[in-house]
């Protein structure tokens, strides 16, 4: 029982911090004329990323390495197929071109880059699979790189062409004092009510005889993939649908080069029963969002694409389930 409070308390507890978040950082990027983009994809896509950040650090130095990759693996599926898909049948997303040329493009550079370090057994059992501390490393490097660029864009001027940053201008702002006291209850509450989900939600499935990584890739990538579900939610009713994607481009970006890098870095990770269909599905998952983005050179990702995005993880989560119980 108190595993099902946990989890009905940190599904709440998100949902409001979401709100927090999303509020204070839409002010302050309104009050310094930075671009709602930029601050998707930094502030906000940080804070969201950090529950996987905690979760796969505490993983692996507990010794459940499995279920640390699957928590970024999973997170990653999770956050294309059925984040961007709600948030486009709620409204349909509108890319600027500039993500289109540099951002989105990124987001498949990090999954292929995962998907070389875990291809290092093609067609081994998986054993000796491993993110050694090397490839740590070169992974927080690839993330420094990440962010250098993004801002040199933002002095650029390379997102400009934001139309929802430029209308979402026209919004009254809040004393900076109260966006930045909204900001941090926001990631607070994210960070504490992801770790009640987490741990109700994985007391539940373990209880029901999952693996380590089926839970990553499934439970606990959901639960800690929450809080950006709950803040681009929230940024897509409220109009700022572009801290809603670069919220999704910038997590999935964290996840691989951060999330991994740091904690290979301190303990290098063994895949174990993280699949090469796992990696590629999130392959495929980055090159639909991409390949949905350009369709018909609209740059829109309509409701029916984003219906067929979560069609496709509930088609995914269905395998992993057969899987389990075969």
């Amino acid at each position: 029982m108190m595993d099902v409070f946990w989890l009905l308390f940190g599904v709440a507890l998100i949902i409001f911090a979401a709100n927090w978040l999303t509020d204070g950082a839409a002010s302050i990027a309104r009050r310094f004329g930075i671009s709602d983009l930029v601050v998707g994809l930094t502030v906000v896509a940080f804070g969201t990323s950090t529950p996987e950040l905690s979760i796969s650090i505490v993983s692996a130095l507990q010794g459940n390495a499995p279920m640390a990759i699957g928590n970024v693996v999973g997170s990653n599926i999770f956050n294309i197929l059925v984040i961007i898909g709600i948030v486009a049948i709620i409204r349909p997303i509108k890319v600027e071109r500039s993500l289109m040329v540099n951002d989105i493009g990124l987001v498949v550079i990090s999954a292929l880059s995962l998907l070389a370090i875990g291809y290092g057994d093609l067609l081994g059992d998986g054993t000796d699979r491993i993110v050694s501390r090397v490839n740590g490393i070169l992974l927080l490097l690839f993330f420094i790189i990440f962010l250098r660029y993004t801002f040199s864009q933002a002095k650029s001027g390379q997102h400009e062409d934001d139309p929802v940053a430029e209308k979402g201008s026209e919004r009254k702002e809040l004393p900076v004092w109260r966006s930045i006291l909204l900001i941090a209850a926001g990631l607070a509450g994210l960070v504490y009510g992801g770790d009640r989900f987490v741990a109700g939600a994985s007391g539940v499935a373990l209880s029901l005889g999952m693996s380590e990584a089926v839970v990553g890739l499934t439970i606990v990538a959901a639960g800690t993939s929450l809080p950006e579900l709950a803040a681009s939610i929230a940024a897509a009713v409220k109009g700022n649908s572009g801290i809603a994607v670069g919220n999704v481009i910038g997590s999935n970006i964290f996840n691989i080069f951060l999330v991994l890098g740091v904690t290979a870095t301190i303990s290098p990770l063994p895949f174990g029963g993280i699949t090469h269909f796992d990696l590629l599905v999130m392959i495929f998952a980055s090159l639909a969002f991409w390949l949905f983005c350009w369709k018909f050179g609209k740059r829109t990702i309509t409701r029916p694409e984003g219906a067929v995005l979560v069609a496709f993880y509930f088609a995914y989560i269905i395998y992993q389930v057969m899987t389990v119980t075969a």
